[in-house]
């Protein structure tokens, strides 16, 4: 039997995370787990700006907006744990998890492919290949509904 106690949804504000916190929480009412919310600021690739801006990886607003991801109700059933860390995200993810023990990572996950993801590297990836747990990803719903016109105008062209 498989037992899920603890559920870590990485969050970077983004569809694919949205996408992801979807079925992490159905997951953490299936299983009675806890779920945890992180939120990684990548100070390698995020600062633009010279002097460098303080950031503070216990900003309360950061930790509100993580809540806020969340209807009230579900936060009043699910208690979830917000965190936020300061680092390379997929390393901050996978020493979170290390951390609390984690059983279970839904994360989003931008379907790169290509040159694009030689270029730009892969957090789910890195994520998928180093974690001790089972790493569930969820694709953005924007490239489902992208992938359904691919195949709407395919189907026309053809048919025409």
């Amino acid at each position: 039997m498989i037992i899920v106690k603890r559920i870590l949804v990485p969050i970077d504000f983004g569809q694919t995370s949205d996408a992801a916190l979807a079925y992490g929480v159905q997951l953490a009412r299936m299983f009675g787990a806890r779920l945890h919310l992180l939120h990684v600021f990548d100070v390698a690739t995020g600062i633009r700006e010279y002097p460098v801006p303080a950031v503070d990886a216990s900003d309360s607003k950061t930790l509100d907006q993580l809540a806020a991801q969340l209807s009230g109700t579900e936060r009043r059933e699910l208690r979830p744990v917000c965190e936020s860390r300061l680092g390379a995200p997929a390393d901050e993810i996978l020493d979170f998890a290390s951390q609390r023990d984690i059983d279970l990572i839904v994360m989003g996950t931008h379907g790169r492919e290509g040159i694009a993801r030689a270029l730009l590297g892969s957090v789910a990836e890195t994520v998928v290949r180093r974690s001790a747990c089972p790493v569930l990803t969820v694709h953005s719903p924007e490239r489902d509904v992208f992938m359904e016109e691919v195949r709407v105008n395919c189907a026309t062209q053809t048919a025409s």
